[in-house]
């Protein structure tokens, strides 16, 4: 496959898991408990990166968001950084995903090929090459938070000395674990197709001055 067909897939990659990820961002089910009655689910609990709701059975929800760190004083601040610190860890690294990604898709319409924005081949293969590590660095980042939110639950799920509810993982993680992923393996083929690209000149003008020297 050329370098060409290789940019292409890459960029759908890249714009399909990013905007996966960002989806997650206002998405209600991070995780979820369900209260079960007799036959039918009585209320459903869910939570997310900004707030915690209860869903009774009519469908109504009552919600709280999560308290501001600059409203408390010191001891209260303290005791919510230990309870809460993943929330505003995964904020974060979310934040910073998506930030990367707007960057790496700028830079891989101005570098790709078919665009021929960026100039000449090797300044376009240098900016393609500089989207795709933003791209790789977008998904590790959203993979981070997401991998922590998921450990978080999961330790509290299977502790036995905690008495609180227990959750399990909810829609919007198995969602950004793929959009993650498809962040990392776009990002890796950019990457891959400059380095090609490259090694295809240095052969070739190896050979060049080879063939010069012969003659």
């Amino acid at each position: 496959m050329s370098n060409f067909y290789v940019e292409i897939v890459a960029f759908i990659l890249n714009i399909s898991g990013w905007v996966l990820v960002c989806s997650t961002l206002p998405m209600d089910y991070w995780k979820v408990y369900s209260l079960d009655g007799v036959v039918l689910a009585t209320a459903t609990y869910w939570s997310n990166l900004w707030k915690t709701c209860v869903m009774d059975l009519t469908g109504v929800s009552d919600c709280k968001g999560f308290p501001s760190l600059l409203a408390l004083d010191g001891r209260l601040f303290f005791m919510l950084i230990e309870c809460l610190g993943y929330i505003h860890t995964c904020r974060g690294l979310m934040i910073a995903a998506v930030c990367l990604g707007f960057f790496g898709s700028a830079f891989a319409l101005f570098g790709m090929k078919c665009t021929k924005i960026g100039g000449s081949e090797r300044t376009n293969g240098r900016i393609t090459c500089v989207a795709g590590v933003d791209f790789i660095l977008s998904g590790l980042c959203s993979l981070s938070a997401f991998s922590i939110y998921a450990n978080q639950i999961t330790s509290e799920f299977f502790d036995p000395k905690f008495f609180g509810q227990k959750y399990e993982l909810g829609a919007a993680l198995y969602i950004g674990f793929g959009g993650s992923v498809l962040c990392i393996i776009g990002g890796s083929m950019l990457c891959f197709s400059f380095t090609n690209s490259f090694t295809k000149r240095f052969v070739h003008s190896q050979e060049n001055s080879i063939y010069n020297g012969a003659a």
